[in-house]
């Protein structure tokens, strides 16, 4: 509970009666001749100087505490971890190059879809990507995340690569799946990045074209001339699916690759 402070000199104005009655709720209990008012006085000012100097002191030694815990958790993890995006659903976390943890996304639990995972096993979850985020760095700070005993995947180009060329198709609503890049089902190419250079692949073709970033190979698989290597725009967009089956959508690129074929 907490109590006013009283100085003397409004303590000085206060009669007999109610000098007793904030000593009695400030649980004073003065020595002297309790008849007088400054015996009153007195012991209340000295029982708050007192209440001062601990709280100072607890002030201190929560200060020095704070800082004990702050140097060893520097000590214990002095290197900043790194995350890596391999996609929106998907974040791994390095200390120098180890992994140490990863976030993914559970779709099937129906509040806490984020979990936080190590050595293939669930440690975390929780309803946001921030919250698995703040489990990690303040375990990992504090020495009390669980080690990850797994060989890890270095923390290399590779990751990278894939995050970006990830971020890149989402801009198209592409799909990428293990044999290369999909839109509505229909491959289009492979999109990859050989010692810096940026390269596209073509369904339909065996040969590599170097790109100048991930941008332009990407958005070179959005203009695929599907009319090459003897298909026509029917064999590779629909050949398994009648006209009178097609979407408004496939109807409209179908026109438009026929008009760019032709032009």
């Amino acid at each position: 509970m907490t109590h006013p402070t009283y100085t003397q000199q409004a303590l000085s104005r206060y009669n007999l009666p109610r000098l007793k009655r904030i000593a009695a709720e400030l649980g004073v209990t003065p020595t002297g001749d309790k008849r007088v008012a400054d015996t009153w006085v007195n012991a209340i000012i000295t029982h708050q100087s007192t209440q001062l100097q601990k709280v100072d002191n607890q002030a201190i030694s929560q200060a020095e505490l704070d800082n004990y815990i702050a140097d060893q958790a520097q000590a214990i993890a002095p290197e900043p971890l790194t995350i890596v995006e391999i996609s929106f659903y998907h974040h791994e976390y390095y200390a120098d190059d180890k992994l140490i943890a990863s976030i993914s996304y559970d779709d099937t639990h129906l509040t806490q879809r984020w979990v936080v995972m190590i050595n293939d096993k669930e440690v975390f979850r929780a309803n946001t990507l921030m919250r698995c985020d703040r489990f990690i760095c303040t375990h990992y700070k504090d020495g009390s995340l669980p080690v990850q005993e797994q060989l890890a995947t270095p923390l290399t180009t590779e990751n990278q690569i894939m995050a970006h060329i990830f971020n890149e198709c989402q801009n198209y609503g592409f799909e990428i799946l293990d044999d290369g890049i999909y839109n509505n089902g229909v491959k289009l190419g492979q999109v990859g990045c050989t010692d810096g250079n940026w390269w596209v692949k073509r369904r339909y073709s065996g040969q590599q074209q170097y790109s100048n970033s991930v941008y332009d190979a990407v958005r070179s698989l959005s203009m695929v001339d599907v009319s090459t290597d003897d298909k026509s725009i029917f064999d590779e967009y629909f050949l398994d699916q009648p006209l009178e089956q097609l979407t408004g959508n496939k109807l409209q690129r179908l026109l438009e690759k026929a008009e760019l074929v032709t032009a």
